[in-house]
């Protein structure tokens, strides 16, 4: 997971209401790259980062409402309930959030802190059009908080954490497990590099629960996800030239209970030659391959805690629902202030 170029804007805090900073070059080209090395590898997979384009982000709200998806929900009713506790626990923060999306979760937070003094809130996210209706959203809402988004992978946030220390940076909504345990390594390495001693992190994560519970939130009834899944494909076919016949891909979706984590894969049901019209490359699948697009591993806390530890990051705080389906860990940055 290469470091993408930084933003040119030195400062995106400064100024009034909201700011949307879009980065990165050459964005058909990476993404034509991504593909091809994906699904010429064994097994076939693909970068899940693709799959929220403004259909794609559009259709994961969608799946967030279902019934049968716990996670977002869960980790609302957590924030509604201790986001208070947090301002007394780090003082006044920057506020950095990493795939940040419609931040509706983050209302909760945002109001804890600009309750009694102004914040900067700095959302990071894939999706421009996720962070241009959430940076006008919270910019109306809320009169003590200036909303500076930034269009972009997670890195493009890391130079601004040393810039606006002491800061809170947060990843909720479980996307650590999408990393596996390479890109989890790496990225916690860059997170421990960007901190500031005394700054914070803010992390949810979904728990270790049983398996039906599990599953049955990416395999909602309604039959969203299976729309989610095929979206990413779409997205191929409009941008990259491509030919994927989106009525024969199967969505499939299990709890990989050796790994703790689930799986989301796309099968082809009948032979498909896939081309990549900006590399000149045609690549064969035959039918009944798969193609994994997603993983979402599960945690025990204290496996994480001792784990996080590792990379100078101390556990300040822990907050679950009663049921324990999902935590929020508030870590702070070891060493001298």
């Amino acid at each position: 997971m290469p470091i993408p170029t930084k933003s040119s804007h030195a400062n995106p805090l400064k100024g009034s209401g909201y700011a949307v900073t879009k980065t990165g070059n050459n964005e058909i080209v990476e993404f034509a790259r991504a593909v091809v090395l994906g699904l010429s590898d064994t097994p076939r997979w693909l970068p899940c980062r693709f799959l929220y384009d403004a259909r794609g982000s559009e259709l994961f709200e969608e799946i967030t409402k279902q019934p049968e998806y716990y996670p977002t929900r869960t980790e609302a009713g957590i924030l509604e309930r201790y986001a208070g506790d947090l301002p007394g626990l780090t003082g006044k923060v920057s506020l950095i959030e990493l795939g940040s999306g419609s931040s509706i979760k983050t209302d909760h937070i945002l109001r804890a802190y600009a309750e009694h003094q102004s914040v900067e809130y700095v959302p990071v996210d894939v999706s421009g059009s996720a962070i241009e209706q959430a940076s006008a959203r919270l910019s109306r809402k809320f009169e003590n908080v200036q909303v500076s988004g930034i269009v972009g992978t997670y890195e493009h946030a890391f130079p601004l954490v040393r810039e606006h220390s002491p800061a809170m940076v947060m990843f909720l909504g479980s996307t650590l497990g999408n990393f596996n345990q390479t890109e989890s390594l790496i990225f916690w390495r860059r997170v421990s590099a960007a901190l500031q001693p005394g700054d914070f992190f803010l992390l949810g994560v979904d728990l270790v629960k049983d398996t039906a519970v599990i599953e049955a939130a990416y395999n909602d009834a309604a039959g969203v996800t299976p729309k989610f899944t095929a979206n990413l494909f779409a997205r191929i076919n409009r941008e990259l030239g491509s030919n994927v016949d989106l009525d024969t891909l199967e969505h499939v979706a299990y709890y990989n209970q050796a790994w703790r984590r689930m799986e989301m894969s796309a099968r082809f049901t009948v032979d498909q030659r896939v081309h990549i019209a900006p590399l000149g490359v045609t690549i064969e699948i035959a039918a009944g391959e798969q193609v994994m697009i997603e993983i979402s591993r599960k945690f025990h806390l204290g496996d994480l805690e001792r784990f996080l530890a590792c990379f100078e990051l101390d556990t300040v705080a822990t907050f679950t629902d009663e049921r324990r389906w999902f935590g929020e860990l508030l870590l702070k940055k070891r060493g001298e202030q």
